[in-house]
C-alpha cells in the first residue's frame, strides 16, 4: 500500500492554535525600555498533553456481554471508550485541545461478542456492510492516530484493511512489512504540528510499532503476505529519520510489553515485550504508549543507553479502564524546540460518566449484539462453572476437548489419518465462566471460551505428547508433601497465564507438584495401558497453540493435517445445538489430578 494515500496526507498537516501571549498595557518607559534590553528575552515554553489506550479489545460500553449486565469487579473498575470520552474531554478542555494528542497502541478489534458480531455476524467486510463499532466510538473521539496490535489480525487481512477504511485516522505499523517488497503495508508514522504564537509550531511525530509475534499467532493469514522484524530494529531505523524531518518530538506508540520476555520461546529472534528496550537502545525518543501485556504502568522512567537521556514509559490498564497521560514539556531556545521534562500518570475511567454522546452513536450496534448473544441453544442438566477448572479435572474444559475431538474426527474421515487416535487441547480461560442448570444461551458458552481461536489438527508421537504435558505442568508452583494448601497460591508459577495451562485429553495422568518442573507427569496412560512413545496421535488444538503460542514443545512445528476458519466457540454452540441437552455425561471425564509424592492433593 503507498504510504501517501491521501487520508493520511490530509491529516498529516493538523495544526493546533495558538498559545495566548499577554500583551502590554501600556508603552513602557524610556529607563524600562532600556533595562529590558540589558535582561535576556524569557524563554518561549509550550505544554503538550499526550493522551493513550491500549488494548481496547471492543470494550465501547461497561457492558459485560457475557453476564448480560453492567461490568463490575472487586476492585471497582469500570470498562469501555464511553468512560474514556468523558475523560478526554474533560482533558482537552483543561488543556485546550489544540494542545493535545490523542494515542491507542493496538489490539482493538477483537476481544468482545461486540467486535466479534461485526466481523462474522454482520461483517463490515459485507457490501453495503456496517461501519464496525470501533471506527464509529474512536473517530467520534477524535482519535489521532493507532497502532496496529497483533489482535487487529485475528479477522484477516480483508477485515483489517476495512476498519482502515473507516477509521478516520492511520493505523501505524512501522514493523508491518509487505513480505515481498519489505516495504512499510501501513503508515509507519503520523506527524502533527502544533502552533505557537510568536514561534515556530511544535512538530511532533508518531511512530507505530507492533508485535512480531503475530507471525506466529495469525500464521494462516499473514505467512507470505506480511512479516514483523523486531521493534528495537525498526525503532532505530524510522526514529532518525523523523528527527531530520524535523520533529520536536517523538513518541512511540508500541504494541508490546516492558518485560523483556516472550511467550512464542526462540521461534523467532525477536522479543515479544520489548517496549523498554527500545527506550534503552534506540537514541532519540522522548516517551512510549505500551501496549499488549494487560498491565498498568503509571510512569517507568528507562535510561537510554547512548544519551543517557530519560525515556518516560506508560501503559494503562486494557478494555478503557485507564488513561494514560503524559505532560510533555517544552522550550524554545537557539532556533529550535527542545523537551524540557515528561512525566506520565494513569487516570481512571471509575471517576466518570460514560459520554452521552458515545452511548447514542452505538445504541443500536449495543442492542443487536445483547440480542444475538441472548439467543437460547440448547438446556444444560447441571450447572458448570470454572471456578476451580485452574487444578481439578472441570467437565466444562471436557466441553471444548470433547467438541474439538468430535470436530476433527469428522474432517479426517476418509483420509490417511482417519485411523488415528484423536486427543484434544483446552485450556481455563477464565476464572469466573459459568454454564447455568436450565437455558444455555450463546453468551454462557462464548463465556467459556472467550477467544477468537480456531482449531487445527497436528500429528504427535507419545513421547511428544508426554513432553507436551510435562511443560503444561510447569504452571503448577513446586509444593511440598506437608505444606499447607492454598488453591490461590497453586498456579501461575513464574507468571504463566491461566490460557498457558492445557488439559489433553484422552490419556490418564498425575501431576506431582512436590516434585520439580519437567518430572511431574506420573501415571500416564492411554487406553488403560502405560503410553508407548512411539505410538501416533492427532492432536485437536487452538490455533494460538498450533502455531507456537505459549512455546509448548513439538507442537508449532509437527506435521498439519487439517484446519479450518471458524471459531472454536461456534463449534461449541453447534455442538449444543445439535444435542439440544448439555448433560455431562456425554463429555466429562476425570482424567487428570495434582498429587504429592503420590498423594492426591483434593
Amino acid at each position: 500500500m503507498p504510504l501517501n494515500r491521501r487520508k493520511f496526507l490530509k491529516k498529516s498537516a493538523v495544526t493546533g492554535a495558538g498559545v495566548a501571549l499577554a500583551g502590554a498595557a501600556a508603552a513602557p518607559s524610556a529607563q524600562a525600555a532600556e533595562s529590558a534590553m540589558k535582561k535576556p528575552a524569557k524563554a518561549k515554553r509550550y505544554s503538550l498533553t499526550v493522551l493513550g489506550t491500549t488494548d481496547l479489545h471492543g470494550h465501547v460500553f461497561n457492558w459485560d456481554y457475557f453476564k448480560d449486565a453492567e461490568y463490575t469487579d472487586t476492585a471497582g473498575n469500570a470498562q469501555g471508550l464511553a468512560r474514556i470520552s468523558t475523560l478526554v474531554n474533560r482533558i482537552r478542555k483543561e488543556r485546550g485541545r489544540e494542545n493535545t494528542l490523542l494515542l491507542d497502541a493496538g489490539d482493538t478489534i477483537q476481544g468482545t461478542p461486540l467486535t466479534y458480531y461485526y466481523a462474522k455476524v454482520d461483517p463490515i467486510t459485507a457490501k453495503g456492510g456496517p461501519v464496525h463499532p470501533m471506527a464509529q466510538a474512536m473517530n467520534a473521539i477524535g482519535y489521532d492516530a493507532v497502532a496496529l496490535g497483533n489482535h487487529e489480525f485475528n479477522y484477516g487481512i480483508e477485515t483489517l484493511r476495512k476498519f482502515e477504511d473507516q477509521c478516520r485516522f492511520p493505523l501505524l505499523g512501522a514493523n508491518a512489512l509487505d513480505a515481498k517488497t519489505l516495504k512499510p503495508a501501513f503508515p509507519p508514522y503520523f506527524i502533527k504540528k502544533f502552533h505557537v504564537k510568536g514561534a515556530p509550531p511544535v512538530k511532533v511525530a508518531v511512530l507505530g510499532l507492533t508485535n512480531p509475534g503475530i507471525a506466529i499467532w495469525d500464521k494462516a493469514y499473514v505467512q507470505g503476505k506480511l512479516t514483523f522484524p523486531g521493534l528495537e530494529e525498526q525503532a532505530a531505523k524510522w526514529v532518525p529519520k523523523l528527527r531530520s524531518m524535523g520533529a520536536d518530538v517523538v513518541v512511540v506508540s508500541a504494541h508490546s510489553g516492558s518485560s523483556g520476555t516472550s511467550s512464542y520461546g526462540d521461534q523467532l529472534p525477536y522479543v515479544e515485550n520489548s517496549a523498554a528496550l527500545v527506550a534503552q537502545q534506540v537514541p532519540g525518543i522522548d516517551a512510549i504508549l505500551v501496549g499488549h501485556a494487560h498491565v498498568e504502568i503509571p510512569e517507568l522512567k528507562v535510561t537510554n543507553a547512548k544519551t543517557g537521556k530519560t525515556v518516560v514509559l506508560s501503559e494503562p490498564l486494557a478494555f478503557a479502564e485507564r488513561l494514560s497521560q503524559f505532560d510533555v514539556e517544552l522550550v524554545f531556545a537557539k532556533g529550535r524546540w527542545s523537551v524540557e521534562s515528561v512525566s506520565s500518570k494513569v487516570v481512571n475511567t471509575n471517576t466518570v460518566a460514560d459520554d452521552p454522546k458515545i452511548t447514542r452513536l452505538l445504541s443500536d450496534e449495543h442492542a443487536k449484539v445483547v440480542e444475538y448473544v441472548n439467543q437460547v441453544v440448547g438446556t444444560a442438566t447441571q450447572t458448570l462453572t470454572t471456578v476451580d477448572a485452574r487444578y481439578k479435572d472441570a467437565p466444562i474444559i471436557d466441553l471444548i476437548t470433547k467438541v474439538q475431538e468430535d470436530v476433527v474426527k469428522a474432517a479426517l474421515v476418509g483420509t490417511a489419518y482417519a485411523s488415528l487416535p484423536v486427543v484434544a487441547q483446552a485450556s481455563p480461560f477464565s476464572r469466573t465462566s459459568e454454564i447455568p442448570a436450565g437455558e444455555v444461551t450463546i453468551r454462557d458458552l462464548s463465556g467459556l471460551y472467550v477467544y477468537d481461536n480456531t482449531l487445527v489438527a497436528k500429528v504427535l508421537t507419545g513421547a511428544q505428547v508426554r513432553a507436551y504435558l510435562e511443560y503444561s505442568a510447569e504452571y503448577f508452583v513446586q509444593t511440598a508433601a506437608d505444606a499447607a494448601i492454598d488453591p490461590e497460591k497453586l498456579t501461575n508459577a513464574n507468571n504463566r497465564p491461566d490460557y498457558n495451562y492445557d488439559y489433553v485429553s484422552g490419556f490418564r495422568y498425575d501431576i506431582d507438584i512436590a516434585q520439580a518442573a519437567g518430572a511431574r507427569i506420573k501415571n500416564l496412560t492411554y487406553n488403560g495401558a502405560a503410553l508407548d512413545d512411539a505410538q501416533q496421535f492427532v492432536l485437536a488444538v487452538n490455533n494460538y497453540r498450533a502455531n507456537g503460542g505459549g512455546a509448548f514443545p513439538h507442537v508449532a512445528s509437527a506435521t498439519e493435517v487439517w484446519s479450518e476458519s471458524t471459531e472454536i466457540r461456534t463449534r461449541i454452540a453447534e455442538w449444543v445445538t445439535a444435542k439440544g441437552e448439555l448433560d455431562p455425561v456425554d463429555f466429562a471425564s476425570v482424567d487428570w489430578k495434582l498429587t504429592r509424592n503420590g498423594t492426591p492433593v483434593f
